[in-house]
């Protein structure tokens, strides 16, 4: 019996004006590939203040996967048109989400 992996279900939200989303899709699609799993990417361009409330949109790029963000926010996060900073495993600031964290949503998410 042959046992599929179901589609993994992914929103990948930006705002225009932050100039890493490009790089951050690309390396969305660079994990997918790595982790082989199916795929379904919807790509989704956040414009206005109502749009950051409507999305709960806490900054550029934001990736959810099967509806969970891959650095999971604090209650107090405020939705707005901005750019968002992720960490490196040393702690470093990064305007990209670090490929291993992508990946490891990934892995959680073909789990469950």
């Amino acid at each position: 019996m042959v046992t599929r992996n179901p589609i993994v279900e992914i929103a990948f939200l930006y705002f225009e004006d932050c100039p890493s989303h490009a790089e951050a899709l690309a390396r969305l699609h660079q994990a997918v590939a790595a982790e082989g799993c199916a795929a379904d990417i919807t790509v989704i361009k956040v414009e206005s203040d109502a749009d950051a409330e409507r999305y709960q949109f806490p900054g550029s790029p934001t990736i959810r996967i099967a509806g969970q963000d891959i650095d999971p926010l604090s209650p107090d996060t405020r939705y707005a048109l901005a750019c968002r900073a992720y960490r490196h495993p040393d702690g470093r600031i990064t305007p990209l989400p670090p490929l291993e964290l992508i990946q490891r949503a990934l892995h959680t998410a073909q789990q469950a």
